[in-house]
């Protein structure tokens, strides 16, 4: 008989630190800093906004390694949470991973790629509708969405070699190509710009339309900077990803608590001076009425001309095929896990010959083209910025939890700065929440619908798991009798 195939440790530092790096940066920083421009109508808010969310990604980065290397094992956000609450809390969170916080960001970002494919290619627009179904108009975007993500979760099924070199490979050139962009617009800064955009740098207020400001009575302010956050948390997302796949990550205790940080640290940084280039070269004005909110295009348009365009749209296709592969990869290991705990479905907590979950990966390949084809993937991204912040805040809590717990366990890696940067993190993230739920309740309440209608879910799953192992039971103790 041949041995049951299991998880293989075959990633490196390097590749680890390219799967943090590479799950994070998407099409968001190409976008979002128009958004946050019009909230905060500020040169020094946009760059506020971009650090405090960085700050917070660091924070949590660096008290995630502790967790890392507690359970350095498959699964990643959703054991943690599990071993510091309750198999429920670890449910409802891989319900939501599931439902939309994975499969939708894979749909948004494989479309992403295909918007900016038509730049190259325009038959693959968004405005060529293929399929009109009535209401639902199916786009050439939309197909090419399909293919590359059907594509990469083949890829990704023939074993963790190939997914783990596209992954390293596809972030080291945006990488490499984020960094001549910042190069090129720091080389083309234009004075009278630079001068004029820090002008009244702290004033806070709305950018409209008609390039005139309006002002926040004070509370407003608050909820307009958590308003502009919801773009740049999203845009800094998915930097956990690498903990899902603990088991394949050579000397986890150590790599994955180490990657965390490199990578939230490379991408902090780079996410700064992207922004400083935007104001270098682009008055406040045209970053948040770019067309279409791609800021990155019009920055590139001013420094290198009509080629710009060009060289912006090989830089997202570049940038969004490598994330999605990232997200493919890390997501179905959440599924095998939830699988072995009787929470999912049961074939998801089987591996290939290749030792990887491919029916995990094939079922969250299924959703996510579905969430292509709803076209409704960006709407439940908003909504859902609420869900994900909350749980990073309970699974930074459970370190607290947990050192109360088993104060004797193994911590290879200790939080930094515990207790005041896990607890500086939670003020935040609830003020974060907080802000949102009274400001931009449209951004709160989808979120938290779909993650409680996974309580009556955890319940029947829970009901059939037991009834599993009661008829288990059943038949063990009728064949040990005579």
């Amino acid at each position: 008989m041949s041995a049951t195939p299991s998880f293989k440790p075959s990633i490196k530092l390097l590749d680890a630190t390219m799967m943090v790096a590479g799950s994070m940066i998407g099409s968001g920083i190409f976008i979002v800093s128009a958004d946050i421009t019009r909230h905060t109508g500020s040169a020094g808010w946009l760059l506020l906004v971009w650090l405090i969310t960085g700050f917070m990604t660091l924070t949590a980065a660096l008290s995630y390694g502790e967790l890392s290397g507690m359970f350095p094992r498959a699964g990643g956000q959703y054991i943690y949470l599990k071993e510091a609450y309750n198999p429920m809390t670890a449910f409802l969170y891989g319900w939501s991973f599931f439902t939309v916080i994975q499969t939708a960001t894979i749909a948004a970002v494989g479309v992403a790629f295909a918007k900016f494919t038509a730049y190259l290619l325009p038959v693959f627009s968004e405005e060529n509708v293929v399929l009109p179904l009535g209401s639902l108009q199916i786009t050439a975007a939309q197909l090419l969405s399909i293919l590359v993500i059907v594509f990469l979760t083949y890829m990704n099924t023939r074993g963790i070699e190939g997914g783990k070199t596209i992954q390293t490979t596809f972030t080291l050139t945006k990488l490499i190509s984020l960094g001549a962009l910042i190069v090129c617009g720091l080389v083309a800064l234009k004075p009278a710009v630079w001068q004029a955009n820090w002008q009244d740098a702290w004033h806070l207020h709305a950018l409209t339309d008609t390039g005139t400001a309006a002002s926040y009575t004070t509370m407003a302010a608050f909820g307009a900077i958590a308003a502009a956050m919801v773009g740049s948390v999203f845009s800094s997302d998915s930097w956990h990803n690498v903990a899902f796949v603990a088991g394949e990550i050579k000397n986890p205790k150590r790599n994955i608590g180490l990657s965390l940080f490199l990578g939230t640290a490379i991408v902090t940084v780079v996410y700064l001076l992207t922004n400083i280039t935007y104001l270098s070269v682009l008055p406040l004005s045209e970053i948040a009425h770019a067309p279409k909110d791609r800021v990155a295009v019009s920055v590139s348009q001013a420094v290198l001309g009509n080629a710009g365009t060009i060289v912006i749209a090989v830089m997202i296709m570049v940038s969004t095929f490598g994330c999605n592969n990232g997200l493919i990869l890390a997501g179905a290991r959440v599924y095998h896990t939830m699988a072995n705990d009787g929470l999912f479905f049961k074939r998801a907590g089987t591996l290939n010959k290749a030792a990887v979950p491919s029916f995990a990966l094939w079922i969250q390949c299924l959703l996510a083209c579905l969430w292509c084809l709803s076209g409704r993937y960006g709407d439940l991204l908003d909504m859902i910025s609420f869900v994900v912040v909350a749980f990073y805040m309970l699974t930074i809590a459970g370190i607290f939890i947990l050192r109360k717990k088993r104060p004797h366990a193994e911590r290879p890696y200790k939080a930094f700065g515990y207790p005041v940067l896990p607890i500086l993190y939670i003020i935040m993230g609830l003020a974060f929440c907080g802000l949102l739920f009274i400001y931009k309740p449209r951004f709160t309440w989808p979120g938290l619908i779909i993650t409680l209608s996974g309580i009556p879910v955890y319940y029947l799953a829970n009901k059939r798991k037991n009834g599993e192992a009661a008829a288990v039971s059943a038949r063990e103790t009728a064949d040990a009798q005579p």
